[in-house]
């Protein structure tokens, strides 16, 4: 007896669930950020830090992502802003002193300002990315501190006034800056996480890091870092409410009290270096002294050519003809399990000036513009968009506002100056770049991207078919594209939150769901 086999059926595919869910591409710049805490220069020889060259695979992967997926790169409005640096430095880079100090410069500058940031802003596809990246600087920043503090209270870090106690983290004393930049940081975005509406868990936690993070900031010794820090800080607390900004600023007094008063670490050198914030004018140190001279030899190069500078990686060559004799051969380092060297100034220690002499006039404003565009798009965006995105924005603003208050302390050198592009990045994105909510339910494509199907549904990186459908640039809509971008309420506009309409103005009659 013969049994008829049933005729064959294609198996039903089933939506990938949440374990099947692709590696998101950010994990590219979690790893860039990871990678700092290395100490990959023992005893501060300094060179190429690994996290340099992972930088520029990153970008390769982030085009070969493009070239695969044949997508726009980004919208119109962040190809503009941050292309915009692009004419002042190529023009900086035909001024040159050689052709080979003009090509590095012009791949350095390139790979900070231009392609790591961009790279960074199309990789990033969802709040959850900004979280996973904001967490990670979080983390770098707790273990960088970690080696500070312990340097401090062992007397085993960098020189100052003659003694080992100045925290430098893995960078070396080559690069005070370092660990003082990555703390920072991760500061500004355990702030930015712990103001907006996670769990009160998550938000608790990221509270007590920031609150960490106050021990090895102090101890760096680090006057730029400590205002940069403070300005983005107040920035943020504005940003997320009067009353938020009141209760924790009282919080951080209170911080301010125990740690200064119980926990002895209002030492006479750390009162004296804040003390000597407010002498920069009447009483400078030598370090102050050097920074004026080589502020005013950067303000002689502008003088000399306003339009395009000395070109780029000009500064050294042309400084000491533009220099005051009150202007030192260079700053003394030691300690870090390194020996004393004389490090030569090569830079103002400003970048607005740096730019100004290298670039000229038309370098500085194609920064400034750029930098001014994100800055202003990225605060509107944060009171526009709902509260279930506020923390993504702060922590975007709160990086952009450390930079640029930052570049008035120093410039662009060492492993650290890939978190400049990773902040410019993240600005970007919040500001100009394509992700509106990322957090959108349903099945998951390669890519990190919802697809959802049905009216009114909102949120950018969602591939939506139905009328009411919110999106951005980049993301595609069949019917009634809302712009969720924009800071206003009007027909067939899907919602920032997340929140779906249930009825598009000015549609038809909705259609039931295909069973």
């Amino acid at each position: 007896m013969s049994h008829a086999l049933p005729p064959h059926r294609p198996a039903h595919r089933c939506p990938p669930g949440p374990g099947a869910r692709a590696l998101p591409p950010v994990l590219a710049v979690v790893a860039v950020v990871a990678l700092l805490a290395v100490e990959f220069a023992p005893g501060g020889a300094g060179g190429p830090h690994p996290a340099d060259a992972a930088s520029a695979l990153v970008v390769v992967y982030c085009a070969a992502r493009l070239a695969r997926d044949r997508r726009r790169p980004l919208t119109p409005a962040a190809a503009v802003v941050l292309a915009l640096p692009v004419a002042g430095i190529a023009l900086a880079a035909l001024h040159a002193p050689s052709p080979a100090a003009g090509l590095t410069g012009l791949v350095r500058y390139l790979q900070v300002f231009v392609l790591l940031p961009a790279a960074v802003a199309l990789l990033v596809r969802e709040r959850r990315d900004v979280r996973l990246l904001a967490w990670s600087l979080v983390g770098l920043a707790l273990w960088q501190g970690a080696v500070g503090v312990h340097q401090y209270a062992t007397a085993t870090g960098a020189s100052y006034q003659g003694e080992p106690v100045r925290a430098v983290g893995t960078f070396g004393p080559q690069d005070v800056m370092g660990m003082a930049t990555v703390v920072s940081l991760g500061l500004v975005a355990a702030l930015g996480l712990a103001l907006g509406h996670a769990p009160v868990r998550q938000r608790v936690v990221a509270a007590g890091c920031a609150v960490a993070l106050l021990a090895p900031l102090a101890v760096s010794f680090s006057r730029g870092a400590w205002i940069a820090t403070a300005v983005a800080c107040v920035v943020q607390l504005l940003l997320a409410g009067v009353r938020r900004a009141l209760a924790v600023g009282a919080a951080v007094a209170a911080c301010a009290v125990v740690l200064v008063g119980g926990l002895g670490l209002g030492t006479a050198m750390l009162q004296e270096r804040l003390d000597s914030i407010t002498r920069v004018a009447d009483a400078p140190d030598q370090s102050v002294t050097d920074r004026y001279a080589m502020w005013a030899a950067a303000g002689g190069m502008w003088r000399e050519r306003p339009l395009t500078g000395v070109g780029l990686k000009g500064f050294p060559e042309h400084r000491d003809a533009h220099a005051s004799l009150a202007l030192s051969s260079g700053s003394d380092t030691e300690g870090a399990g390194a020996a004393f060297r004389r490090q030569p100034l090569l830079s103002p220690h400003n970048m607005y000036l740096l730019i100004l002499a290298e670039q000229g006039l038309t370098g500085l404003l194609a920064f400034a513009g750029s930098w001014l565009a994100l800055l202003v798009r990225g605060v509107r965006e944060v009171r526009c968009r709902g509260a279930a995105a506020r923390d993504c924005g702060l922590v975007a603003c709160g990086l952009l506002v450390w930079q640029l208050t930052d570049f008035a302390y120093a410039d662009i050198g060492g492993p650290s100056t890939v978190l400049t592009a990773v902040s410019l990045g993240l600005a970007a994105w919040w500001a100009v770049g394509g992700g509106e909510d990322g957090d959108a339910a349903g099945p998951v494509t390669d890519g990190g991207t919802s697809a959802a199907t049905g009216p009114g549904t909102g949120g950018g990186g969602s591939l939506a078919t139905g009328p009411g459908a919110g999106g951005r640039g980049g993301h595609r809509a069949t019917a009634g594209a809302g712009a969720a971008g924009d800071c206003r309420e009007g027909a067939a506009a899907g919602g920032t939150g997340g929140r779906a309409p249930s009825r598009a103005a000015g549609a038809g009659p909705q259609e039931a769901p295909a069973r």
